[in-house]
């Protein structure tokens, strides 16, 4: 008869102040990181928006108004004009994608270290990953 070995519940790990502050940072983090990203989401939409107008403006004539919209008010302007509001908005989207995504790379580097220091001291009693993957 083969006896089959029992897996062995893992044991309870004191969590210390310290440990309980890195969980918490790490949380933190991950909240932080995962608003990022959808904001991230949403300004790389408007930029897509904003190439998709440069190129129907592109196609136009040139003695043709166009609108655009300035806060909530719509301006009427020629062909150049508008060119350089889109070309000037495309600018300040791409440099806060750009900004967003240095944020995030920062956040996934201290997560990436926390994690190292959280499953060393815990192992499997603790679940890092989040679902967005």
């Amino acid at each position: 008869m083969t006896t089959v070995a029992k897996s062995q519940p893992d044991q309870d790990v004191n969590v210390t102040y310290e440990d309980q502050q890195k969980i918490n940072t790490f949380a933190r983090y991950n909240m932080k990181s995962t608003d990022l990203k959808e904001e991230l989401a949403e300004k790389e939409k408007e930029l897509t928006n904003l190439n998709d107008a440069s190129d129907e403006i592109l196609m136009l004539d040139d003695d043709v108004p166009i609108p655009y919209q300035v806060g909530e008010v719509f301006v009427v302007g020629d062909k150049d004009e508008s060119e350089r509001v889109i070309e000037k908005e495309k600018e300040n989207i791409e440099k806060v994608v750009s900004n967003l995504k240095k944020k995030i790379e920062e956040y996934q580097g201290l997560m990436s270290k926390l994690k190292v220091d959280l499953y060393a001291r815990f192992g499997n009693s603790i679940n890092l990953e989040s679902d967005d993957k």
